[in-house]
């Protein structure tokens, strides 16, 4: 893990961020050669880690895009449900 003063860090603040991004290494700037701060990566950005949860983990069946009750089904529960109101 690189380490550097905070003269250092503020002088080559860009350059260390650009360095921290893309070898993905912390870097610790000491103050009076003390620890006092980390400059580590960002989690990588991209996709959504809700997306894709359940690959590999759940198996559909059947046509999922089929409504479940056929238009009959639904006018027959209709008219009960209607006659149940009156």
């Amino acid at each position: 893990m690189k380490t550097l003063g905070a003269a250092a860090a503020k002088t080559h603040f860009l350059a260390l961020l650009d360095e921290v991004e893309q070898k993905r290494t912390p870097i610790i700037v000491t103050k009076k050669g003390r620890p006092v701060a980390k400059m580590i990566p960002m989690p990588q950005q991209g996709k959504d880690p809700i997306f894709g949860f359940y690959k590999g983990k759940i198996k559909i069946l059947g046509d999922i895009l089929k409504p479940r009750f056929s238009d009959e089904e639904i006018e027959e529960f209709a008219k009960r449900e209607a006659s149940h109101l009156r």
